[in-house]
């Protein structure tokens, strides 16, 4: 089966954990800008029919730069990200075309999603009607109360680390969105807004590589990781 792909990469958020004054799109990554990986991959992808860019103002001209510069086709609009996560989404959705079918929303700060990664996820939302990376958690996990005391520990087994993309029927996803109403800014991803109006989620098997550029030291990873891979490739 394939189906109308829109990706909407989110790309409006600030760099406060980095302590960084500049967007962590354009952290170099052996000497590319991040935001460059993540659309080489959304671009090579075959299920993908085209991509929305969701940023900032004083980061259009410069992201359009990157898109002309590389020749990403597949980019047919850049738009303004909004005050919250959710709206910024929402922003990116309004822009995507009429014959979309699914959205494969991604993180623009995870540049080490790979082609086979995206399809993968999205083929699995082909099936389901909403599906998303994940990876098993290694760590014992506890919840806490108020206090910092520990109140119990979740079953590891049952722990998914979720990621992006986050791949969705396009009607189910806007009915999730509306569903939420205002309540959506404080959903922290979109399977959450599935989960609240009791749909299900599948989770695809993800990668420990694909991780969101937060803190300094998540640079010098994604760094060797390129690395690892150019060596292989």
């Amino acid at each position: 089966m394939s189906a109308y792909v829109s990706a909407i990469i989110v790309a409006a958020g600030g760099s406060v954990r980095m302590g960084i004054a500049d967007s962590k799109q354009f952290i170099p990554l052996l000497s590319r800008p991040a935001i460059e990986y993540t659309l080489k991959a959304f671009q090579n992808c075959y299920l993908i029919k085209e991509i929305i860019v969701v940023c900032r103002e004083q980061d259009k001209q410069r992201i359009q730069s990157i898109v002309d510069e590389n020749g990403f086709s597949k980019v047919s609009s850049l738009v303004l990200g909004g005050a919250s996560r959710a709206e910024s989404v929402r922003n990116g959705v309004e822009a995507a075309s009429e014959k979309a079918k699914y959205y494969a929303i991604h993180d623009g700060a995870r540049p080490l999603i790979t082609v086979e990664e995206i399809q993968r996820v999205v083929e699995a939302a082909f099936e389901t009607g909403a599906a998303t990376l994940g990876t098993s958690v290694t760590d014992t996990i506890k919840i806490v109360d108020g206090f910092n005391k520990i109140e119990s520990t979740p079953l590891r087994s049952q722990l998914r680390a979720v990621q992006t993309p986050q791949v969705f029927e396009c009607e189910l996803y806007r009915f999730a969105l509306e569903n939420a109403g205002d309540n959506a800014i404080n959903f922290t991803d979109d399977c959450s807004l599935i989960e609240n109006m009791g749909g299900e989620v599948e989770v695809v098997k993800g990668s420990v590589e694909n991780i969101k550029l937060t803190t300094p030291i998540d640079i010098v990873i994604a760094e060797s990781i390129l690395k690892s891979r150019s060596e292989i490739g």
